[in-house]
């Protein structure tokens, strides 16, 4: 078999992933956040996760990793922890009235990210995008 010309894809793929991940990062971080806060605060808003424990999974993250974040977040006031009135050994974690100020403000740079990252693609072009990640995933995917 023939050596392929040029760069692997792979290995575009995660520089392009690295490069879009830390701009991403730094536009959170101008409004006072990070990658990691901005996935808890959209996940807690989005109210599906009944508990912390059903946070992490949620988030594809370890219990422990997940508890350091959310001491973070407590001690910053933007979440609040009460033990579950269906498992006390349970906590769910909700959002202060400053973890609503700061989520909306993140969602503001979110929103201009996603723009800026888009800019001179067309519909079409985000939709074979799409299409083509969804395929690279399936590709490298564990059969079974």
């Amino acid at each position: 078999m023939p050596r392929p010309q040029g760069t692997p894809i792979g290995r575009k793929l995660a520089t392009t992933s690295k490069a879009v991940g830390a701009a991403f990062n730094a536009a959170l971080v101008a409004q006072g956040g990070s990658t990691p806060v901005w996935l808890i605060l959209s996940s807690i808003k989005q109210g599906r996760w009944s508990t912390q424990l059903d946070l992490a999974r949620s988030l594809d993250i370890e219990g422990p990793t997940l508890t350091r974040h959310l001491d973070n977040l407590e001690q910053n006031g933007l979440v609040r922890r009460r033990r579950s009135d269906a498992d006390r050994r349970a906590f769910r974690v909700e959002l202060t009235d400053a973890g609503e100020a700061a989520h909306k403000a993140m969602l503001g740079a979110v929103i201009a990210f996603n723009r800026r990252l888009l800019d001179g693609l067309s519909d079409q072009d985000v939709a074979q995008l799409d299409e083509l990640l969804a395929q690279l995933a399936d590709n490298v995917r564990p059969p079974g």
